[in-house]
């Protein structure tokens, strides 16, 4: 939303950064551009110009013309706005259920959807916090600092996919869900000291769900199997699972019995190595007693 300073200001392209759609979507792009015609069709019946319902909605000529032609996601707001500003009766609001599905990037959507449906999701993460467990403002700091660096729209839509998969924790019924997280990037004052201490505070938040448990691993330790990178598995109402590490079968998705199962090996070894879940949490409340 607009700073009341700025409520006469139409928004723009720059109020809004990462709604820009993703061209090697097919599915999103197909999705996105039949809105947009949507809209726009909606918008010539009604004898409407662009500019005129830009201002009824509080959005740039500009910014409408990228939503009709498909080139730009439209947010909630958008069609609610929308819809009442050309009398649809609710028919262009109800488009966000399709838009939604496809605002995230596809490789996201992806792994959201198999997290949505497993019952029991095992994750060690050796480089960084997981995720799941960032907080927006840790989420930003660590993206941003790719190298080559992503535009601000692109770190903005990489952030905020990454927070909607953590609609995974408001699941009911609930999965069980199992952290381990390597000592050194706990210590690490990603964004500053205050987004560090949030973060840490997030750990202990989440920590404490009754269907979550959380590991530390602590620096001091003898050499592990996770020394090669991130694990990840995936067990489903059906009894199938899926499993990938970064270190193993090139960071593929595998679903091979044989295959998990040395995954699971790796992966029990880590968590009996790893600090037990309460002297963890001792250990993330020392850390935030540092800052």
């Amino acid at each position: 939303m607009l700073e009341d300073g700025d409520a006469g200001r139409l928004k723009t392209e720059a109020d809004e950064p990462g709604w820009e759609v993703d061209p090697d979507d097919e599915w999103g792009v197909a999705v996105i551009a039949t809105v947009g015609r949507q809209l726009k069709l909606r918008r010539e019946a009604v004898g409407m110009s662009a500019a005129d319902f830009g201002r009824t909605v509080g959005y740039g000529e500009d910014l409408v013309y990228k939503i009709e032609g498909g080139k730009r996601i439209p947010r909630q707001e958008y069609l609610d706005k929308a819809d009442e500003a050309l009398g649809a009766g609710g028919l262009i609001a109800a488009t966000w259920e399709d838009v939604k599905k496809v605002r995230y990037p596809k490789k996201v959507r992806a792994l959201g959807q198999m997290e949505a449906k497993a019952v029991e999701i095992g994750l060690y993460e050796c480089n960084s916090v997981h995720g799941l467990l960032q907080t927006p403002e840790h989420a930003r700091a660590v993206i941003g600092a790719a190298q080559p660096p992503y535009s601000p729209d692109d770190v903005e839509r990489m952030v905020a996919a990454r927070l909607a998969r953590q609609a995974v924790f408001e699941r009911d019924p609930a999965p069980s869900v199992h952290f381990v997280l390597e000592e050194a990037p706990l210590r690490r004052q990603v964004g500053g000291t205050m987004v560090w201490r949030r973060q840490l505070e997030r750990l202990l938040e989440v920590a404490r769900l009754n269907h979550v448990t959380l590991q530390v691993m602590p620096t001091n330790t003898d050499a592990h199997p996770g020394l090669d990178g991130k694990i990840e598995l995936l067990k489903f109402p059906d009894g199938t699972a899926v499993g990938r590490a970064d270190g193993k079968f090139n960071g593929r998705p595998v679903s091979d019995p044989r295959q998990l199962r040395i995954l699971e090996l790796r992966y029990g070894t880590i968590r009996a190595q790893a600090l037990p879940p309460r002297e963890s949490l001792t250990f993330i409340k020392q850390l935030l007693g540092e800052t």
